[in-house]
């Protein structure tokens, strides 16, 4: 497995996998909520390059990209450039092989040399296998957002979680 930063060219994988991980109905977006186009996530995935802070990871198995993970900060110097927001997702068939914490672990690297203090994430908290994950890799619950969420007709609460680096 390697664990890299996206290119433009990598657009058309990452959007099956975001598609395939919003099957789950954990993410913030269910299936078939949103559109993603080619040439618009190729300008995303661009726009990552010219912020210190900012970054699309991938991780690929055999060049096929199986897990991402965004991580969004601010390079500008304020009160929170400190801080960056992650959201991450694993293609169904590759759960559970270790891919969530090979990305987490780059992300710790990448924060350290960016020295990026905190990083934070919300999760549904019926996602044990989400929560589970983030909590191995040190992340801990700060709060709950209840009924942030509307899912399949249910208010769903999320977990806010972070981590010092």
């Amino acid at each position: 497995m390697v664990i890299r930063e996206a290119i433009g060219k990598d657009a058309e994988q990452i959007i099956a996998v975001i598609r395939n991980a919003e099957e789950s109905n954990f993410m913030l977006f269910g299936p078939g909520e949103r559109k993603l186009e080619t040439e618009q996530f190729t300008k995303f995935i661009e726009n990552f390059h010219n912020n210190s802070h900012s970054a699309l990871f991938v991780a690929e198995i055999e060049k096929q990209i199986v897990g991402f993970l965004i991580v969004q900060g601010n390079h500008m110097p304020s009160r929170v450039s400190h801080r960056a927001y992650i959201v991450v997702g694993i293609h169904q068939e590759y759960r559970g092989q270790k891919i969530g914490t090979a990305l987490f672990s780059h992300l710790d690297d990448w924060a350290k040399e960016k020295s990026i203090h905190r990083l934070e994430l919300t999760v549904m908290t019926n996602n044990t296998a989400g929560i589970a994950l983030y909590k191995k890799m040190g992340f801990e619950i700060e709060g709950t957002k209840k009924h942030s969420l509307y899912v399949d007709g249910e208010y769903r609460d999320e977990y806010y979680m972070a981590k010092i680096v």
